[in-house]
């Protein structure tokens, strides 16, 4: 799996940005990742579409958009499932119609594999997140098992931890002091 300090890798996908008719797709490219604006991204994946859990946690993120654009960070959902699955789920699903940001398809796999986040068995990928500086590193990465959702409120603390480049002690949270040597 790749991990921090490594770059993101390249990819080239199209992604569900929309649901009005014409506007639907993007293709989203890992150019979008880096900048000059130091616009850091969160890359959130989870397993299939028209699941349980996963539109739990789509939905907790697109309700805290606010809070990461505040922090200069776009967001950027992804599973393996296609553009019109993704676009399908959308329109069907009260909590995901008005997503503010991209989701993502990889469906060749190609992406979640070059990751390391691939599941084995099925071939879909797990719950991981990533913290993506300006520069396209990685800074932060977590993987939860295919049954347990993320906590989005840990994906903002440790965004405003790395966005301080300071020392931040356990249980640290925006506003608090950071560690002096």
């Amino acid at each position: 799996m790749l991990t921090i300090g490594q770059k993101f890798p390249s990819f080239s996908k199209t992604a569900v940005v929309s649901l009005e008719k014409g506007k639907e797709f993007e293709t989203i490219t890992s150019d979008y990742l880096t900048n000059d604006d130091n616009v850091w991204t969160v890359m959130f994946w989870w397993p299939k579409d028209f699941t349980f859990v996963c539109p739990t946690e789509i939905a907790e993120f697109n309700k805290n958009y606010g809070e990461f654009r505040d922090r200069e960070t776009r967001l950027i959902g992804a599973s393996t499932d296609s553009e019109f699955v993704h676009a399908a789920w959308r329109t069907h699903h009260d909590d995901l119609r008005d997503l503010k940001f991209p989701m993502l398809a990889d469906t060749s796999k190609s992406l979640a594999e070059e990751l390391g986040i691939l599941e084995p068995n099925e071939k879909i990928a797990y719950r991981a997140t990533f913290i993506i500086d300006p520069q396209g590193i990685i800074r932060w990465v977590s993987v939860n098992d295919l049954n347990v959702g993320r906590n989005v409120k840990e994906v903002l603390r440790v965004l405003d931890g790395l966005q301080t480049d300071e020392l931040c002690p356990c249980n640290w949270e925006k506003g608090q002091e950071t560690l002096t040597v």
